[in-house]
């Protein structure tokens, strides 16, 4: 009887209401589910504290537990970061955030001469504004990240003045892309007559291909260093492995990774015949700045007799705590990352965006004439189209966007195999056997995970499963 009371009621409350409190439910549905698989987890850092009898051969019993303390926190500050962003978005819905914002972008507007014909400047206006407020209320979060959590943990590299300079820096040259593509996008949408979903389409489709085309030579820049990788054996051995491949490798750059961070990283760009590749200094053994700013461990030219033994145990020590890996295993990651090339992931990866992009402007130019959807909001008499795109892509489309996400994720996964026996075909098992070891210690991966946790957030393998295949492959 409660149960078809509830359902009457429900049915008798207004359509605008109805779909307001489904997505204020999905939303913390989703919340609590997230909260469960990151608590999963949590208890596995907890409760795991020695090393398991399979890592003993790759990891001592120093470096797990580092990595161990270090996600801990990290699991912690992702704990309360996730509940307050939460808690705000839905302070926002409750208190009629989105449709007051829009007011105060309106009068702004007005005050400069555009009236409410004017909708794409009120648009650009109330996005200026809603990106500053995330700017803002982010900011004591990623200060806390930045200059705690990673600095405890000895990844940070930045200092406070660096931190804001770059975060400005970030904020204007988003501004200078953002406010001009949503400018365009508006017009086309307003123009484009009952066919504007297509349009709209190839039209982000256009601007995408753009930015990855220009991000490593034009934007990246901005933020980091990039210098082409000094002619040496390294660079003689990358030519010729992608030349094997028929990679049209043109330049390969380094980029000062670590004025920024000690964690490491290395990918591709380009479209074509024009492929460029980009290494972190951090990935690099042989340049790696961290290696040289390596003080020496006080008194290791003098020890005391009986020492030999400890001074060699000291040096090889040192020698083992070296950011990045050897040219050797440098190749392999290059040869899984130009597996991905080489397999068509790439490829595949931009279709299927395209092809999801095209159906959320097909169903988005479906619902876009639904008032009650802006009603649901606090849109009562205007529906303007920035907010339609932000109503429907963002909270209509929410479960679609959950599902496509885990879909993603095993996707991911699986070439992420896929890549790793292409690296084992070139002959270097063997080698990023090695390197996966190295690249998890350097970052303080833990290797310990709940499968239910792995399963939905993990877009790799975990640490064991990729070196059990590699290890079969080096066996057979």
């Amino acid at each position: 009887m409660a149960a078809q009371r509830l359902g009457d009621l429900w049915a008798e409350t207004p359509l605008e209401s109805r779909i307001f409190c489904s997505v204020l439910l999905f939303s913390w549905a989703v919340y609590l589910w997230e909260a469960l698989l990151a608590w999963r987890q949590r208890t596995v850092y907890r409760t795991t504290t020695h090393v398991p009898l399979e890592l003993g051969p790759i990891m001592d019993s120093e470096t797990f537990e580092k990595s161990r303390l270090y996600q801990l926190d990290k699991s912690a500050f992702s704990f309360w970061s996730g509940l307050y962003s939460e808690i705000e978005g839905t302070v926002i819905l409750l208190c009629g955030g989105i449709p007051f914002l829009w007011s105060v972008s309106g009068d702004i507007s007005a005050r400069a001469g555009f009236g409410p014909e004017y909708e794409i400047v009120q648009s650009l206006v109330f996005l200026l504004l809603a990106t500053l407020f995330s700017a803002v209320t982010g900011l004591p979060w990623s200060l806390y990240n930045t200059f705690v959590i990673e600095e405890k943990h000895g990844f940070n590299q930045q200092t406070l003045g660096f931190f804001f300079k770059d975060a400005i820096k970030k904020f204007i040259v988003t501004q200078c892309i953002l406010l001009p593509v949503t400018s365009l996008l508006l017009y086309i949408i307003k123009i484009g007559g009952d066919y504007f979903f297509i349009y709209a389409w190839l039209f982000t489709l256009v601007v995408s291909l753009v930015l990855v085309t220009i991000y490593a030579d034009y934007i990246a820049p901005l933020f980091d260093k990039f210098i082409p990788l000094p002619e040496g054996e390294l660079k003689q051995q990358i030519e010729e492995m992608a030349k094997n491949i028929d990679f049209p490798l043109t330049k390969v750059y380094v980029v000062e990774g670590s004025k920024r961070s000690s964690h490491s990283n290395a990918y591709f760009y380009g479209f074509f015949k024009n492929k460029r590749i980009v290494l972190f200094d951090t990935l690099l053994e042989d340049y790696s700045a961290l290696n040289k700013e390596r003080p020496e461990e006080p008194g290791s030219e003098n020890q005391v007799a009986g020492g030999d033994g400890e001074d060699a145990e000291a040096k090889a020590k040192a020698k083992n705590k070296k950011q990045g890996c050897k040219n050797e295993e440098v190749l392999a990651v290059l040869g899984h990352e130009l597996g991905h090339w080489k397999l068509g992931h790439t490829i595949k990866n931009i279709v299927i965006s395209q092809m999801n992009s095209f159906l959320c402007f097909f169903l988005f130019a479906v619902l876009i004439g639904q008032k009650e959807l802006f009603a649901a909001f606090g849109f009562y008499d205007t529906q303007p189209t920035l907010i339609g795109l932000l109503i429907i892509f963002q909270f209509i489309f929410s479960p679609y966007n959950e599902v496509l996400s885990f879909c993603l994720t095993v996707l991911s996964r699986r070439f992420e195999f896929q890549a790793d026996a292409f690296a084992k075909d070139l002959g270097k098992a063997t080698d990023l056997y090695s390197a996966l070891i190295k690249l998890n210690k350097d970052n303080l991966g833990f290797p310990v995970s709940d499968w239910l946790f792995s399963m939905w957030h993990y877009s790799h393998p975990p640490l064991l499963e990729r070196l059990q295949a590699l290890k079969q492959s080096k066996q057979d």
